[in-house]
């Protein structure tokens, strides 16, 4: 989860360095970012000991050493010298924190051009799709709108069967996998460029064939236009659904208008569905817990954030502020996997202090990330550090769920993901149970450790593949590509 402004905090580090980060966050005043409406691409830093490695790697160290939640575990010193990138560094300062569970890589080195881009409009590039990994095996998840993947004829359910630049040169998944690990998928499929071109050997329903296709840049729609809302009929009784892929700005309006329409139809019971939604801005998850929060009392607390104790005065409190829009649910089943992270956490767990267990968490445990990062920009550079720098609770004070929200949430159904069906279908698996779970009937607990089924139907493990060096896009939609 990501915050774009701290409450009354301008941070002068640099010439050009402010406070800042990528997207809304509760607090006011601070810092803005302007953010460009398409994807640019990123010049390289000035020839200038400004922007030499040692100083980017000394910025890095500065920022964690002000604003790192977990302080406690950073090296006094650690000399830079060992380290040929900034983020190996980085990596190194957190080793400690990382094999505490409690910083699993959320501490990172990022581009400000191509993060301001991403969280204003979901600008990207490559292939547009999501990737699983099932032992030596690929799968597509999802493909979204208006990217070359899907207007080639490639969808949920479709499986990767070779890789190459030409027909002649293709190389089995099975044996790049046997080769090289899940990395060596990464890098045949090449870089996140627009114009990069594969041969895809792919199988489905419409049998075995060759694809050419070639990365391009698009947009990634956070609400599915085929799928992202609808109100299904579940024996005579209107649920509504939303499947949120990411929380980027362009969200906002999108979930405003969906649930005024819920609100109008009389809908109480909903079905959300986040089972990919690796989080994204703490704004957009706060205008998401409004609209479903029709039935709070503005002295409702949404969320508590907390930050180390010398940057205590940015703690915060946000409460519910219901609108026009908003809906009083009865019963919310959240769709989840290990690929639910962070700000649909945040989402989530905001409701068991309220509904008790009438929220429940359907599919399998969430990933466990109940900590945000602020940014701090070395703009001269493009260098923008994402670091981890506060904690978040719902208003019961549960927070530490750092293996996920099965123990925090008071009721769950354990389901698998059935790439069998589309996104949205109701006999998909993690939809059928959520919609037996509103309407009452009975299910089988979730539980944190599951077993895969066989290669349509997956419940864990599932392995949502994150390159080497991963673009925006890729940390904050997993599988992405």
């Amino acid at each position: 989860m990501k915050t774009v402004s701290l409450k009354n905090i301008i941070v002068i580090l640099a010439a050009g360095v402010t406070a800042c980060g990528g997207g809304g966050g509760g607090g006011s005043g601070g810092s803005t970012v302007t953010v460009p409406p398409t994807i640019v691409t990123t010049t390289p830093p000035p020839s200038s000991s400004a922007c030499s490695l040692q100083n980017r790697q000394n910025f890095a160290f500065s920022v964690l050493n002000e604003w790192y939640l977990f302080p406690e575990t950073l090296p006094a010193s650690l000399s830079p010298t060992p380290y040929s990138s900034v983020q190996a560094y980085i990596d190194a300062l957190t080793a400690t924190a990382r094999s505490q569970g409690k910083d699993r890589f959320f501490t990172y080195i990022t581009s400000i051009t191509e993060e301001n881009a991403f969280f204003a409009s979901g600008a990207t590039a490559g292939f547009g799709i999501r990737l699983l990994y099932q032992g030596n095996r690929v799968f597509i998840m999802e493909a979204f709108e208006g990217a070359p993947a899907l207007a080639a004829g490639i969808d949920r359910g479709t499986e990767i069967l070779a890789i190459g630049t030409t027909d002649a040169n293709l190389a089995t998944v099975s044996s790049i996998i046997a080769a090289q690990g899940a990395n060596g998928v990464s890098d045949a499929l090449g870089p996140s460029t627009a114009g990069t071109a594969r041969v895809l050997r792919v199988t489905d329903a419409n049998g075995t064939r060759n694809l050419t296709v070639t990365k391009a840049n698009f947009n990634i729609d956070p609400l599915s236009s085929r799928y992202g809302v609808k109100t299904i009929d579940n024996g005579g009784q209107r649920v509504g659904y939303i499947n949120m892929r990411t929380f980027i700005s362009t969200a906002d309006n999108q979930l405003r208008t969906a649930f005024a329409d819920f609100r109008a139809q009389g809908i109480t019971n909903f079905v959300i569905d986040f089972r990919y939604n690796g989080g994204g801005l703490v704004s957009t998850a706060e205008v998401m817990g409004d609209l479903l929060g029709g039935n709070r009392f503005s002295s409702d607390v949404f969320s508590v954030t907390r930050f180390r104790a010398s940057k205590s005065s940015n703690n915060e409190t946000r409460r519910f502020q219901p609108g026009s829009q908003s809906v009083s649910p009865l019963k919310i089943a959240f769709i989840s996997t290990s690929a639910t992270a962070s700000a649909s956490e945040l989402v989530m767990a905001a409701f068991p202090p309220f509904l008790g267990a009438n929220a429940a968490l359907i599919g399998s445990n969430s990933f466990g990330k109940p900590v945000g990062q602020i940014a701090l920009d070395q703009a001269s550079c493009d260098d923008r550090i994402r670091v981890v720098a506060f904690a978040k609770e719902n208003a019961a004070g549960q927070g530490d769920y750092y293996s996920g929200l099965i123990g925090t949430m008071r009721a769950s159904c354990a389901a698998a993901d059935d790439i069998s069906r589309p996104l949205g279908d109701p006999q998909e698996e993690s939809l059928r149970v959520a919609l037996d779970f509103v309407a009452g009937r009975s299910c089988t607990p979730a539980t944190a450790g599951l077993s895969a089924q066989d290669d349509k139907v997956i419940i864990e493990p599932q392995v949502l593949p994150l390159p080497q060096n991963p673009n925006v896009a890729q940390r904050e939609v997993p599988g992405a590509f």
